[in-house]
């Protein structure tokens, strides 16, 4: 069912993105020849005036086949070369090429909306306090062969409350509750906790040094999370802040992993594909439809950064080439853009194998 739901969740946010590029082409006069989601090999097509739809097997993608996007003879000067992207002004190409990022954006932004407006789950710290309601101490990271590991509990557990010989805890916030578990080094702690829709449970811990700085602690990270909702003006421009600071954060991350990969101290395994987002969507669906509705608006943003990359075969790589041309005042030679453009293809391709494998060896 996870998967069927990763699936569903990836199919939909490619739609929007090829959609983007598609209604830009459309509008600007371009021809569209192909309307494509997932990779070859075709599961089915149909055709519709002169665009063929077509859904394939790999679902891992999406293309739309805009005429002159790989310029060859026929679309710079043949009988409907006028409709050609290649033929047309480069702001007219640059907006084709945004256009799926945008769109990616915009549905992150309307699905962030509707989920401030159904009231979301957030930490305390992004809004005023009088916005906030049934905060609570959420498990937002946890150590693995850590006591708070050792004891199954889980990212996302809601803990509420904690107990240690005659000391009890409850009503508290994550730096009580640190001071809580420094204050009992060495002795058992009940922790109840709620996961998701199940009943409330148990966990026990024991509290050791060690590893995280020298004070007594179980290997956890936590938030204080609680439930914002706002009228739908106000969550529309709530939701556009969240979202560009999404993107700011996820750039940002995304820098830092390239620079320490260049210089040799990062690792892949730092990088989720394809596998490891399935048992996302897994945990996000096991906590109600407002959270995978969040973790949709975050891989949806993902994509669009990860597409603005000025890499080949990318739609970020494609825009740089016209600003290039831009700078250049020509264009550049068609063997040479399609040649760089499936190089990056076959790297990209590689790439996510890679990281594919290294998901799947963490499953063992």
């Amino acid at each position: 069912m996870t998967v069927i739901l990763f699936i569903a969740i990836l199919a939909v946010l490619i739609l929007v993105h090829e959609l983007g590029h598609f209604l830009a082409a459309k509008k600007l006069g371009m021809r569209v020849d192909e309307f494509g989601i997932g990779f070859p090999p075709r599961l089915f097509s149909f055709k519709k005036g002169e665009t063929e739809y077509s859904i394939n097997l790999i679902p891992l993608g999406g293309f739309v086949k805009i005429f002159g996007e790989d310029p060859d003879l026929e679309s710079i000067s043949g009988s409907d070369s006028s409709r050609s992207l290649v033929n047309k002004p480069r702001w007219a190409q640059a907006i084709v090429m945004s256009a799926g990022v945008i769109f990616n954006i915009i549905f992150a932004w309307i699905l962030i909306s509707i989920g401030l407006m159904s009231g979301m789950p957030m930490s305390v710290d992004q809004f005023n306090q009088e916005d906030i309601k049934d905060a609570s101490v959420v498990l937002v990271g946890v150590m693995e062969d850590s006591p708070a590991f050792e004891s199954g509990l889980k990212v996302g557990d809601k803990i509420l409350f904690m107990e240690s010989g005659d000391d009890s805890l409850q009503n508290f916030n994550s730096d009580e509750m640190k001071e809580f578990i420094s204050n009992h080094g060495g002795q058992e702690i009940d922790l109840l906790y709620k996961r998701g829709k199940t009943e409330s449970a148990f966990a026990t811990v024991i509290p050791v040094d060690g590893i995280i700085g020298e004070q007594y602690a179980i290997g956890i990270n936590m938030d204080n999370i609680g439930t914002v909702q706002f009228l739908p003006h106000v969550a529309l421009w709530e939701g556009l802040k969240l979202t560009f600071g999404l993107i700011a954060s996820i750039v940002v991350g995304l820098f830092a992993l390239i620079a320490s990969l260049v210089q040799g101290t990062g690792d892949l395994s730092q990088v989720t594909g394809p596998v490891g987002i399935v048992g996302l969507v897994g945990n996000a669906a096991e906590f109600g439809f407002i959270y995978l509705l969040s973790f949709t608006a975050f891989i949806s943003i993902n994509l669009a950064v990860l597409n603005s990359i000025p890499f080949p075969a990318l739609d970020g790589g494609r825009l740089l080439f016209i600003i290039i041309e831009s700078v250049i005042r020509k264009n550049i030679k068609p063997v040479i853009a399609n040649s760089l453009n499936l190089i990056g293809f076959v790297l990209l391709i590689t790439l996510m194998a890679a990281v594919t494998f290294n998901d799947i060896l963490k499953l063992f």
